[in-house]
């Protein structure tokens, strides 16, 4: 019981595969996830500082390293599948809520709970750290759907994938999304030119939608 409990359980997300039951050249866990995630964020609020604006640094550490605890009791569920119906989103998110209450209020001292209720809220909000994180979030989804389409795997679901997180990305007003989408993606998008899978009309089809 107590804190070691939480600390043993985070090797259950180095056993939770990103994108279950499809072809992968690379296979991803969400811990990986998790931490290429927080990796993003730290580079994308240095921009958004750099063109002003002010980051709660510590809110942004925890909200990224952290937005994925609760797959440990829901396991990874595929983007196409969680985002179909804000119904359905709505019903994940309180299940995968509750289950991360429950586990809080039964294993964490008392001493400890507000301040594990806040780390592992959901972070995904209208403040500056929580645009930061969504563009973190999908910004992973488009690298691994790249790595796949880049090497030629014609499994539909990388292309939904990839497109997708370029109109979600697209569609947030920050600094850092005008950075990738002039600095950053025109280099992925040529990279990716000798690719069996047209990645540059994707990718522009994307965009303009």
């Amino acid at each position: 019981m107590g804190i070691h409990t939480y600390f043993q359980s985070l090797n259950d997300l180095e056993r939770i595969i990103r994108c279950p039951g499809k072809f992968k050249f690379e296979e991803h866990s969400v811990s990986a996830h998790s931490w290429k995630v927080v990796q993003y964020a730290k580079t994308l609020a240095d921009i958004e500082e750099s063109n002003g604006v002010t980051i709660d640094w510590k809110k942004l550490y925890e909200i990224t390293s952290s937005h994925d605890y609760g797959e440990i009791f829901i396991g990874d569920i595929k983007t196409p599948v969680k985002h179909s119906s804000l119904e359905l989103r709505g019903m994940l998110q309180q299940v995968e809520e509750g289950m991360i209450a429950l586990f809080i209020e039964e294993n964490i001292p008392e001493e400890f709970k507000p301040i594990f209720f806040r780390q592992l809220r959901e972070g995904k909000d209208e403040t500056v750290e929580g645009r930061i994180l969504e563009v973190a979030d999908k910004l992973d989804q488009i690298y691994e759907a790249f790595a796949e389409l880049r090497k030629g795997n014609t499994e539909k679901e990388f292309v939904v994938m990839y497109r997708s997180a370029i109109i979600k990305i697209k569609g947030i007003r920050l600094h850092c999304v005008d950075y990738f989408l002039e600095r950053i993606l025109p280099d992925m998008v040529s990279e990716g030119s000798n690719s069996p899978i047209d990645i540059a009309s994707i990718t522009n089809e994307a965009l303009a939608t």
